[in-house]
C-alpha cells in the first residue's frame, strides 16, 4: 500500500473501517432461498408488454410526472389514509437511511436515539450509526413476541426520536399482538417520538396497521408506515414508500434525494400495480406453501423447533445451524444461518418460502444435513 493510498483511507470514518459491507452470497448455480424473493416470474405475455412499455421511455429526462401517477396509483392500492401523503424510495433501505437522516441531531450536542426490538432488521441500527443516532435494542421473549414492559421501559427512558416495529418481524417472521403494539405507540407518542410501522411482508401477513391508522388517526398521528413492492415481487426494483400523516412525511420528503427513484423502476411498478391481482395470486399460492411446508418441516426428524410464520419466510431451529447450512449449500440450496445475529436465534435458519418444487428440494437438503 502506498503512503498516498494509507493517508487517503485515514480520511474514511474509523467506524466505518471497522464496518464490514453487506455481503450478498453467491448463488450461481444453486436453488436461492435466503432472501425472501418471490419465486415467480412475470407471465410471458405480461413481461412482452412490460418490455415494449420501458422501451419507450424517455431516459434521456430525468423522472418527472409519472412519479406523481405512481404515489396515486401506491395510495389507491393500499387504501392510504384522509390526509396523508407519501414518499418514494430506492427501496426501503433508502427510506430508512433517510428517516435517520432527518431525526439525527448534528452540531446541537446532543444525540437522537432509536430503538427497535432485536433480533430485527440489520438496517435499523446500521442507519443509526452511519447517521449519528444511539441505537437501543429490546430483546424479544425468547418466544420472539414482544417484551411489553421492556419496551416501554426503553421508551420511557430512552425518550426515541424513531421506534421501528417491524410487522411482521425479520428474521423470527412474526407478527405481534396489536394491543401491545398500539400500547407501545401510545407510550412513543406521548413523548413526542415517530413510530415507523415496517410492514415489508404484509402481502402475507393476516392483518395491517393501516387499518388502525384509518380507524384512529388521531391516535397514530405520529405513525409512519413503510412497505416495499420487493415482497409485492418486484425486489429487482427496488421501490419501497412511506406513507403516512402529511405533516411528518413532508418533512421527510426534504431530505430524499432528488430523483432517488428512475424512470425504469417507477414505470415497472407502475404496471406492476395495474396487474396487481397476478402478484395477490402469486401471495396466495406462496402462503398456501408456508402452511404446507411449516407443516412438513415439523414432521422432519431433528429439528427443534419450527416457528409460526406471517412471512414468506420460515425461522426453524436444528441442533447445529452451521453445520446444517453448510450441508444444504453443498446440496447446492442456499438458506439464511442466522445463528449468530443475536443469541436468541441460536442454532436457527431463515427459510425462505418458495413454490411447492423449490420447498420440498429444500426440504430433501435440510433432512440431509442435519
Amino acid at each position: 500500500m502506498t503512503d498516498t493510498l494509507a493517508s487517503a483511507l485515514e480520511r474514511i470514518r474509523p467506524d466505518v473501517r471497522a464496518m464490514h459491507a453487506y455481503a450478498v452470497q453467491p448463488s450461481t448455480g444453486v436453488l436461492k432461498m435466503d432472501a425472501m424473493e418471490n419465486p415467480f416470474p412475470l407471465p410471458g405475455a405480461l413481461q412482452e408488454a412490460l418490455g415494449r412499455r420501458l422501451g419507450g421511455l424517455a431516459l434521456n429526462r430525468y423522472p418527472g410526472a409519472r412519479m406523481n401517477d405512481l404515489r396515486d396509483a401506491i395510495a389507491a392500492h393500499i387504501g392510504a389514509p384522509d390526509g396523508s401523503a407519501l414518499v418514494l424510495g430506492n427501496g426501503s433501505d433508502e427510506l430508512i437511511t433517510l428517516l435517520a437522516l432527518a431525526c439525527a441531531r448534528p452540531g446541537t450536542g446532543e444525540r437522537a436515539t432509536m430503538l427497535a426490538p432485536l433480533p430485527g432488521f440489520v438496517m435499523y441500527p446500521m442507519s443509526a450509526q452511519l447517521q449519528g443516532l444511539d441505537f437501543v435494542g429490546v430483546p424479544l421473549t425468547p418466544d420472539f413476541e414482544l417484551d411489553e414492559p421492556a419496551m416501554l421501559a426503553a421508551v420511557a427512558a430512552h425518550r426515541p426520536a424513531i421506534t421501528y416495529l417491524a410487522y411482521p418481524n425479520n428474521p423470527t417472521a412474526t407478527l405481534w399482538d396489536e394491543g401491545a403494539v398500539q400500547r407501545i405507540i401510545d407510550a412513543v407518542g406521548a413523548q413526542g417520538g415517530i413510530v415507523v410501522m415496517d410492514e415489508a411482508y404484509q402481502p402475507f401477513a393476516s392483518r395491517t396497521w393501516i387499518d388502525r391508522m384509518r380507524a384512529e388517526p388521531a391516535r397514530n398521528a405520529h405513525v409512519l408506515l413503510m412497505r416495499t413492492l420487493s415482497k409485492f415481487g418486484l425486489a429487482g426494483v427496488r421501490l419501497g414508500y412511506l406513507v403516512g400523516p402529511a405533516a411528518l412525511v413532508n418533512e421527510i420528503e426534504k431530505v430524499r434525494p432528488p430523483y432517488n427513484v428512475s424512470v425504469l423502476n417507477g414505470e415497472a411498478a407502475l404496471f406492476a400495480l395495474e396487474h396487481a391481482e397476478v402478484f395477490a395470486a402469486q401471495a396466495a399460492e406462496l402462503r398456501a406453501a408456508r402452511t404446507q411446508l411449516v407443516a412438513d418441516l415439523r414432521a422432519l426428524p431433528g429439528i427443534v423447533r419450527v416457528w409460526d410464520s406471517e412471512a414468506n419466510m420460515v425461522l426453524v431451529r436444528v441442533p447445529d445451524a452451521a453445520r446444517a447450512f453448510e450441508g444444504m449449500k453443498a446440496r447446492k440450496v442456499l438458506v439464511k444461518n442466522v445463528s449468530t445475529m443475536h443469541p436468541l436465534l441460536a442454532n436457527c435458519l431463515r427459510l425462505t418460502v418458495g413454490g411447492t418444487a423449490d420447498n420440498a428440494q429444500m426440504l430433501g437438503a435440510l433432512q440431509a444435513s442435519l
